[in-house]
């Protein structure tokens, strides 16, 4: 069960409720003290009442959540070692088992004006991590041949599965694709494997910052692809030039709404006047996750302008 790892992490009393909803569509939980435990749907917020309702989010009906549920889902996350989990609170985060992350917020400890750690953890974001196979790669190859590729869409809407869908179908026609997976979204490794299917020519460096990363790739792993998630840094730049000029294709994802949204931020305007890319591909929750609002090519002139989801049908 892709979800097993999240429900072993919670109280019982929160297990025992959601236990018995339909929860396919769940993108996150979210534990507060002393506010209601909200569930994340379609991009919507709601809380549970006592007999497992589905609540608008703020309704004071709606379970409480308190410091002992948050001291008891940290104990379950940590398996009751604290002290092994020091490096997982300094970064805010944690990757479990099936690629699910959680966040924590609460008191920052700080030495030499770094985290050293969080003390007195107050809220937790469990976020549902999710395949979504057979996602539209044909959308983005040209005569076969796979094109240097932007996926755009503010946060929420699909980018970060699609881009994981896209490395796994290259994969398995034998390229060898890269990942810098900077903060452990794309491919998060547990014990050194990762936990979502990539396929079987993927190599993973996690936790490195993308411009780094992308040079110690071309230089150590001979990649046909490299692939990142969300560029935007200064530094970004230069290492999508030297990706492009070692003859490797890219494809990454970044925040906006549409072309003339990423034309006003500084870093992505320098690739989009160098025609870096030369499909820019734009996702929106409109009618659910993964809408895809347009299909650019490197000009910004739209080639496919028809509305699509990436949610695949069965077929009658």
């Amino acid at each position: 069960m892709q979800t097993e790892a999240v429900w072993r992490a919670l109280p019982r009393k929160i297990r025992e409720v959601l236990a018995e909803k339909d929860l396919h569509d769940l993108q996150e939980i979210r534990l507060r003290s002393g506010q209601p435990l909200l569930l994340k749907r379609e991009n919507r917020l709601f809380s549970l009442g006592k007999e497992g309702v589905f609540l608008p989010a703020a309704d004071e009906k709606g379970m409480r959540i308190s410091m002992a549920d948050l001291r008891e889902t940290v104990s379950l996350l940590s398996g009751y070692s604290l002290y092994a989990f020091e490096e997982e609170l300094r970064q805010g985060y944690l990757t479990i088992e099936g690629g699910h992350r959680v966040g924590f917020c609460g008191k920052a400890v700080l030495e030499n004006g770094e985290i050293r750690t969080l003390r007195q953890i107050n809220a937790l974001n469990i976020r549902i991590a999710r395949e979504r196979k057979g996602w539209g790669e044909t959308l983005l190859l040209e005569k076969n041949t796979l094109c240097h590729t932007l996926i755009v869409s503010p946060p929420g809407c699909g980018k970060t599965t699609l881009l994981r869908d896209l490395i796994r179908c290259l994969s398995e026609r034998g390229k060898t694709v890269g990942v810098v997976d900077e903060r452990g979204e794309i491919a998060p490794l547990r014990d050194g494997m990762p936990q979502m299917d990539v396929g079987p020519c993927t190599d993973i460096l996690e936790g490195c910052p993308k411009a780094k990363g992308m040079t110690l790739l071309l230089r150590s792993m001979s990649p046909d692809i490299i692939a990142v998630d969300e560029l935007g840094r200064r530094e970004d730049v230069a290492a999508v030039e030297e990706v492009l000029n070692a003859g490797v294709k890219l494809i990454a994802t970044a925040h906006g709404r549409d072309f003339a949204d990423i034309e006003t931020r500084p870093q992505l305007r320098a690739l989009v006047r160098r025609k870096i890319f030369e499909r820019y591909l734009f996702l929106s929750n409109r009618n659910g996750t993964g809408t895809i609002e347009g299909l650019c090519d490197r000009e910004g002139k739209m080639i496919a302008e028809e509305e699509m989801t990436m949610k695949k049908e069965e077929e009658a």
